[in-house]
């Protein structure tokens, strides 16, 4: 198969990749590919810095004994599988690299549900049916924000997870930032608070695929065309 010509099927493949979805076969044909092909591994690490963001939303769960003995298990079979296919090496779960590597990337799919969820759970933010999401990071990586779209009801919520510092005179704006044309102004949001905005009907993730915050005179940015003042997060916004 052919897919160098074929964007819409490298962008899902590489997606399936990384939530861990892609399997079997078509995982190990997949990374063969990676290995010739730099604008394919580029896909796959966009889709990386998309994804791997959610799981700092996520609080750390001490897990029960049993799912620990369920673990051991599955571990110790995984372990038993490797030696049966290199007689004379003992090989312990530990060696199972392949094993961990499936439990990273199902560890990222899971992270990117539990973000939805503990959204949806949190009584500040009215979430009912969620369409679109965007993880805002700062310069530095860390996640400053979370932006939830819901179709249904035409409705953005934006949720600090880092409280920002904005002066009197200042105001902290958020943009579209679409795949041509000027960023189109979303309105302005709290530095320590959820609000809710209107989801523009035309906002999908095929047409605006990141969002940004900007640091604007106070009201916002003078200029309709885009910010005027520096942009301090941004992320991508995708489809859930």
């Amino acid at each position: 198969m052919n897919i160098r010509h074929n964007d819409a099927l490298r962008e899902k493949l590489a997606s399936e990749y990384v939530l861990g979805t892609l399997k079997g076969g078509a995982r190990r044909r997949f990374e063969s590919w990676l290995q010739d092909d730099a604008a394919l591994r580029r896909a796959v690490a966009e889709w990386q810095d998309r994804l791997c963001p959610l799981a700092e939303m996520t609080p750390a769960i001490s897990p029960s004994a049993q799912v620990w003995r369920a673990i051991e298990k599955r571990l110790d079979q995984s372990g038993a599988q490797a030696a049966q296919l290199q007689p004379g090496k003992r090989t312990g779960w530990k060696d199972s690299l392949d094993f961990w590597r499936r439990l990273g990337v199902a560890s990222t799919a899971l992270a990117a549900m539990l973000m939805v969820v503990l959204l949806a759970r949190d009584p500040a933010v009215n979430l009912a049916a969620p369409t679109s999401i965007a993880v805002l990071t700062d310069d530095q990586a860390r996640t400053a924000m979370v932006i939830t779209g819901d179709a249904r009801r035409g409705q953005l919520t934006v949720k600090v997870v880092a409280p920002q510092t904005v002066g009197s005179d200042r105001s902290l704006e958020l943009w579209a930032l679409p795949k041509d044309g000027a960023p189109r102004s979303l309105g302005l949001v709290a530095a320590n608070a959820v609000v809710t905005l209107t989801l523009p009907k035309n906002m999908s993730p095929q047409s605006i695929p990141a969002l940004a915050i900007s640091l604007e005179p106070k009201g916002g940015s003078p200029n309709p065309n885009g910010p005027t003042g520096p942009v301090l997060m941004k992320g991508a916004w995708v489809q859930i």
